[in-house]
């Protein structure tokens, strides 16, 4: 029995040091679980979402423009236009 609790001991030892490390090194718990850095990594997503979203329908926009206005003017050179 002397053996159990000397390895009870021991381990509750070393949960209490990896415990204070952590605390340590990433703050208290309370710090560690904050909803606000979901909803940041949430609007972050969002935002990054919708600069892909804004870049595709700009490039949309520019290549059909400019295909456009590229065969508007061979229609003017062609005296067509």
């Amino acid at each position: 029995m002397p053996a159990d609790s000397d390895a009870l001991l021991l381990e509750s030892a070393r949960v209490r040091r990896q415990r204070l490390r952590g605390a340590f090194l990433h703050g208290t718990l309370r710090e560690r679980r904050t909803t606000r850095d979901n909803v940041r990594r949430f609007v972050g997503s969002t935002v990054l979402a919708a600069l892909a979203c804004a870049g595709c329908a700009g490039w949309s926009f520019v290549q059909a423009n400019t295909g456009d206005n590229a065969a508007g003017a061979a229609a003017v050179e062609e005296g067509t236009g």
